[in-house]
């Protein structure tokens, strides 16, 4: 078995760090912005035991956690570490082995378009950054995504949202006039 490394990143968002590992943790992303919604998660599960964390976000090959406001990085980052490396070490699952990740888009021309240009130019950006975002709907010219990870409750997604994912998507499908995020 290869020596799993761990190395941690810190994000835009004061709150979440990035937990980066040299393996492959899941193709694509899941959000577990509470204990509740970790049940289905051995890994997240594990995580929210500790008191201290408040949400778990995975992609591709690495785990960001979000903190309890009470507590400093310094404090929890070295602690989180080793877990996370014991964890991959010990291969704790991060899904049920029935979710499915494949990509498919639906909805009209435009739905699709919109949602492959999330995919491949936004998505890509937000992962680096320790999050997700996720297409939700679009409706007379206003496109709703959810933002997941170390997005959610950023105070720098929505310069991010109305700078960066607005202008692209409006130059590269003329039909979306504002982007905005659903609330999680």
């Amino acid at each position: 078995m290869a020596t799993i490394n761990v190395y941690t990143e810190t994000t835009p968002n004061p709150s979440t760090m990035k937990f980066l590992v040299n393996k492959l943790l899941i193709n694509g992303s899941l959000d577990y912005p509470n204990k509740e919604k970790a049940q289905e998660s051995d890994f997240a599960r594990e995580l929210f035991k500790f008191n201290f964390v408040d949400g778990v976000f995975f992609a591709s090959n690495f785990v960001t956690v979000t903190k309890a406001e009470n507590v400093d990085w310094s404090d929890i980052e070295p602690l989180l570490k080793e877990f996370v490396k014991g964890a991959v070490e010990s291969e704790l699952a991060v899904k049920p082995l029935e979710h499915s990740e494949d990509i498919e888009f639906d909805g009209t021309d435009l739905e699709v378009k919109i949602q492959q240009v999330l995919h491949d130019y936004v998505r890509p950006a937000v992962e680096q950054d320790g999050g997700a975002i996720a297409y939700k709907s679009f409706t007379e010219g206003t496109v709703t995504v959810e933002l997941r990870g170390s997005c959610s409750g950023c105070p720098s997604s929505t310069i991010t949202l109305k700078a960066g994912i607005e202008g692209l998507l409006k130059r590269m499908v003329p039909e979306v006039e504002e982007v905005v995020a659903e609330a999680m």
